[in-house]
């Protein structure tokens, strides 16, 4: 019996290679940028900034280990953040002037806005769930590939987003005094005698729960086994009885609602709608998700990975600037880390590949002394 080749450490550890080039990054900008990365203020502000990027990453996570791309998600930022800006600031004024609402009516005007501002983060989150499904529907139902279909969906919910809101953005003044930004974004240690503790966003917690949730149903849930089933074939998941098209509009569904919560998060955070939200999220999102481990073809995704992936693609521009650099290097050092952790995940996780490359090279070696000795 063929003895079986026992795993190395970096497959036995789920995202360790990618954590070690985290590793090796925060050093490096800790030794050149001491004053900036040995102190907590630049963490607690990574707490308060990724929280949407992780969202749509490790949703994205699931997509791209299916097999499929989704190019919809930062239009769903747009559309669900102006549904949920515009129910937010107009839509307790709103129902205060409809129900004709006093101090002295049964329903105080407070209330009723606390109120119709926790119903826009229901219909916001709805929103996504809609559009999620659309896309699910289009690429499981219809059988359009989902780069063609989310890309015209792309379209369509950014123009609806900018029709509807007509290009304005919406000042969320005096968002902070509402319950609704203290559960989800506040800071619930701001009265702690430690300046950086005050910093300190609930919204990383909801993240973390949200980030733990997702790792259990892609490692230890039939749908996140099912989902890399698909990544691996179509054709041999219909076969041992996955319901392909059910799971991919489910997929597709949790992105749109994961891009939805993000949407929140995001308007929240920063107490103002923009017109262009969503923007620039695409290829930060898919770059995280690649360099953390997830096959580009399928079949292979790593929650961890993608979580380390994001906080790599965060240091960036920070460490290059507090290095002396100017921010137009960010995106060229982005892409040489990304290419640079590409590569060695590849000959760390997949010894075929280093075993390849190292018979190419000694090939290409012998081929060199023949042609010498002749």
């Amino acid at each position: 019996m063929a003895r079986q080749q026992k795993s190395s450490i970096f497959q036995r550890l789920e995202g360790l290679p990618i954590i070690l080039v985290f590793a090796l990054i925060l050093i490096l900008f800790m030794y050149l940028a001491p004053e900036v990365f040995l102190r907590p203020f630049q963490y607690t502000t990574f707490l308060s900034t990724l929280p949407p990027v992780i969202l749509l990453a490790g949703g994205l996570t699931f997509i791209i280990g299916a097999g499929e791309i989704d190019l919809c998600f930062p239009a769903i930022l747009g559309f669900s953040g102006f549904v949920f800006a515009v129910i937010f600031k107009e839509g307790p004024g709103l129902i205060a002037n409809l129900l004709m609402l006093t101090d002295a009516s049964w329903l105080s005007p407070a209330l009723a806005g606390e109120i119709v501002r926790y119903f826009a983060v229901v219909i916001a989150i709805a929103s996504g769930v809609m559009v999620g499904f659309i896309n699910g529907v289009l690429v499981a139902k219809i059988g359009i590939p989902s780069f063609i279909a989310t890309l015209g969906t792309q379209f369509v919910w950014y123009g609806m987003a900018t029709a509807l809101s007509g290009g304005k953005s919406y000042a969320l003044r005096g968002a902070e005094e509402s319950s609704v930004w203290h559960i989800l974004v506040g800071r619930p240690f701001a009265n702690s005698s430690v300046a950086w503790v005050q910093q300190l966003p609930i919204q990383s917690l909801w993240t973390a729960i949200i980030v733990v949730a997702m790792w259990f149903i892609l490692n230890r849930h039939r749908f996140g086994e099912h989902t890399l089933f698909i990544g691996d074939s179509n054709e041999v998941s219909r076969v041992v009885g996955i319901d392909v098209d059910r799971e991919k509009i489910k997929l597709f569904t949790m992105m749109g609602t994961l891009a939805a919560v993000a949407a929140i998060f995001l308007t929240l955070e920063n107490k103002n709608y923009f017109g262009n939200q969503g923007q620039g999220y695409l290829l930060i999102a898919i770059a995280s998700v690649l360099i953390g481990g997830t096959s580009i073809f399928g079949g292979r995704a790593t929650i961890v990975g993608t979580i380390f992936g994001c906080f790599i693609i965060a240091m960036v521009e920070p460490g290059l600037v507090a290095t002396g650099l100017t921010g137009a290097w960010v995106n060229t050092v982005r892409g040489l880390i990304f290419l640079i952790a590409i590569i060695f995940y590849l000959f760390v996780e997949e010894p075929h590949r280093r075993r390849d490359f190292f018979a190419r090279l000694r090939r290409v070696q012998a081929f060199g002394r023949i042609r010498s000795a002749e």
